[in-house]
């Protein structure tokens, strides 16, 4: 089920010749790569479900709409041609309003094998904008006029962002250039520590730098939302103090629920909260597991959900679902270096899963939350406020 688009069928690079202009790869499925989740919702429940997606701004804080090679092993290749494709058709089925588009993020090696180098991150943008421009289903959002816009119009807003400051390095008017090329969100560190602060992945928290609060009060200055998930715990909490706007952590869950590093203890979520900020669930394989289901899930998604709208108050809870177009298990097995997995998931022993059952891909995520909140007895103003309403009005702060 999706609500009515004006999306006409436009695949990535289609005003060029594939093979000539660019080289091509196998992808993805962008369609039903893997069998439907049954939630196991009436009739009423399901025309519910449909009308709370149609009806309302639905909002991913953090995903990677894109389209991955089908053969894993290429993608080390696909990337380094700096074009990755968009899934349009995925994305017209998704019912989201808006995503907050994460780009290449560490797996960024156009040029390097290390990724997050300057010019590849302009590479991706520049690419990605070009493409975009030769169509009129996705837009790009430089303000929340953009996102309703696309909810009135039948499209579907982008929001450029980066999960790292990174490549700033020790410049803080890249922050400027970064918003001129239409970067409205960023992350502070990812992992490894940077010139901001302290990733999440070492073993001392050096907190915020004096640099790193220079790079705070320029994103206020500018409007850039500010992100955390990949960030040490001081460091999140320096931000936090630092922020004279509300801070957000796009893709993340709850320590207590599944202690490994890449999810929050309670005083960090608690101080987001304080700041005004929201908390956006993360779904990326093998992050928020649960106790109650230790094998991925929706469920186990859902576990973090309902434990942090009761520490941090539903109105300061949304959803970064984390997903991709193709193997997410796959790639995070070829950038586990890059990307910092095996320090970030330190943590009980789980049972690892070919996909996240239920939260795969972006096309399905939102569907199957707004099901899941239906057969749960949420009203319609909490379901409301998870999937589109909180982020839209920590935005009108922010932006």
């Amino acid at each position: 089920m999706s609500k009515a688009t004006q999306y006409t069928g436009y695949q990535s690079y289609s005003y060029l010749t594939p093979g000539v202009d660019y080289e091509t790869f196998e992808l993805s499925d962008e369609l039903d790569r893997v069998p439907e989740y049954d939630l196991g919702l009436d009739a009423e429940q399901l025309a519910r479900t449909r009308r709370l997606v149609e009806d309302n701004i639905v909002v991913s804080l953090h995903d990677h709409p894109q389209v991955f090679p089908r053969d894993v092993g290429k993608i080390r290749e696909y990337i380094r041609t700096g074009r990755e494709h968009t899934g349009y058709a995925g994305l017209a089925r998704s019912g989201m309003t808006a995503v907050f588009d994460n780009l290449m993020d560490g797996t960024a090696c156009v040029t390097s094998k290390c990724g997050w180098k300057w010019d590849d991150i302009l590479y991706d943008i520049g690419m990605r904008l070009c493409d975009l421009a030769h169509q009129d289903f996705v837009r790009v959002v430089h303000g929340l006029d953009d996102i309703r816009a696309a909810h009135e119009n039948g499209q579907v807003g982008l929001v450029l962002c980066l999960e790292a400051s990174t490549p700033i390095e020790n410049e803080v008017d890249r922050i400027d250039l970064l918003y001129g090329f239409g970067v409205r969100q960023m992350g502070i560190a990812y992992s490894e520590s940077n010139t901001l602060g302290s990733g999440l992945k070492e073993k001392r928290d050096g907190g915020l730098t004096a640099f790193g609060r220079r790079a705070v009060a320029r994103m206020n200055k500018l409007g850039m939302a500010i992100d955390v998930s990949h960030s040490g715990d001081q460091t999140c909490l320096d931000v936090f103090e630092a922020s004279e706007k509300p801070v957000l952590i796009t893709h993340a869950g709850a320590r207590a629920v599944w202690p490994t590093p890449r999810m929050m203890p309670d005083d960090v979520l608690k101080a987001c909260a304080e700041t005004g900020g929201v908390l956006g669930l993360e779904a990326a394989p093998h992050t928020s597991l649960s106790k109650q289901h230790p094998r991925h899930s929706l469920e186990s998604v859902m576990d973090h959900f309902t434990y942090c709208v009761e520490l941090m108050g539903i109105e300061h809870v949304a959803f970064g679902p984390d997903t991709l177009y193709g193997d997410h298990v796959g790639l995070h097995k070829l950038f586990a270096a890059n990307l910092g997995v095996h320090d970030a998931h330190v943590g009980p022993d789980y049972e690892e899963v070919p996909y996240v059952a239920g939260l795969e891909n972006p096309t399905e995520c939102f569907h199957n939350i707004v099901g899941w909140l239906v057969k749960h007895g949420y009203s319609d103003e909490e379901i409301q406020l998870v999937v589109g309403g909180n982020v839209v009005r920590v935005l009108e702060q922010i932006w």
